[in-house]
């Protein structure tokens, strides 16, 4: 089964690689009809494939094999063109969609990806600055105020915003009363000892940043970071290419950004307002749609314990 696959594979491959007679000089692999099938094109179709299928075909044998699927292929596509399959709607349409799909990579390619570049002074600098990147955090402490509904919890983030002190609205208002005593604070807790969505929100902030409201069972919680605690960092040469690879889709992107700007002052475009909106849902009808029960989760510790 899997042998016929991958001729299947063979024969279906996008591209003819049969030329006409008379248009390539020299000698020829096969002829079908009044095409040739040369040297050259073999060449480049087996490079075509993947390197696994490549090595199925190594050998004389596998050799003169790949040959009878091209020429099986070039017989297919004569006679799907003596019955007139190339004047088809959905083959016509499909031929357009990929033009344009691959005239897009192309111009891709040509304006964003030959043209951005990664120095390899580009990456040490960004590792040296950003050192606390690549190091994996151990424990963070933090501070929380915990509520029963999102409109308290809401309320709370305005007075905070206004400047007013974590640690006293967490002892008046925090239902969690065993660290509201403490100004909110739950002390250091490691990977696991928390609720996902708590854990979570905790591991993106910075030191000192105070979160929006976040839901998980217990209720609200507004989650002030007030420490991390790193392991070793890890070196440079294992995380060099990650480095490379994240620098360069930062930058392709704000190529890509800049050069969609630019398009747009070269061409109108318009949106449909009216039409776009009879795709997208309304908030009502979100609201009348039931949302499915979550699956039941393992219990987590709502703070973690103290070590002594």
């Amino acid at each position: 089964m899997k042998r016929v696959l991958v001729l299947l594979f063979v024969v279906c491959l996008a591209f003819a690689c049969a030329k006409k007679e008379g248009e390539k000089k020299g000698p020829y692999l096969a002829k079908v009809g009044d095409s040739l099938i040369t040297q050259a094109d073999f060449d480049r179709e087996m490079k075509n494939l993947p390197e696994f299928v490549q090595k199925m075909f190594e050998d004389r044998a596998g050799k003169e094999k790949f040959l009878e699927e091209l020429v099986k292929r070039e017989l297919l596509y004569k006679e799907a063109l003596k019955k007139g399959l190339d004047k088809d709607q959905e083959y016509v349409k499909k031929l357009e969609d990929f033009k344009k799909i691959t005239l897009v990579g192309l111009l891709l390619q040509k304006e964003i990806e030959e043209k951005v570049k990664v120095s390899d002074q580009e990456v040490k600098e960004y590792y040296e600055k950003n050192k606390e990147k690549f190091a994996p955090i151990t424990q963070i402490r933090a501070s929380h105020i915990l509520v029963k509904t999102e409109d308290e919890a809401k309320k709370i983030e305005e007075r905070l915003k206004k400047g007013e002190d974590f640690a006293q609205i967490a002892k008046k208002s925090s239902i969690d009363t065993a660290s509201a005593k403490n100004g909110g604070d739950i002390g250091y807790f490691s990977k696991g000892q928390m609720v996902p969505e708590f854990e979570s929100e905790a591991m993106r902030l910075k030191t000192g940043e105070i979160s929006e409201p976040v839901k998980t069972k217990y209720g609200y919680h507004i989650i002030k970071v007030t420490d991390k605690k790193f392991g070793q960092v890890v070196e440079f040469e294992k995380i060099k290419n990650v480095i490379s690879q994240n620098l360069m889709a930062e930058k392709q992107k704000e190529v890509f950004d800049s050069y969609i700007d630019g398009l747009k002052k070269s061409y109108k475009v318009e949106i449909n307002k009216e039409a776009l909106s009879n795709l997208i849902p309304s908030e009502e009808q979100k609201a009348e749609t039931p949302e499915k029960p979550e699956a039941p989760k393992q219990e987590t510790k709502e703070t973690p314990e103290k070590k002594k």
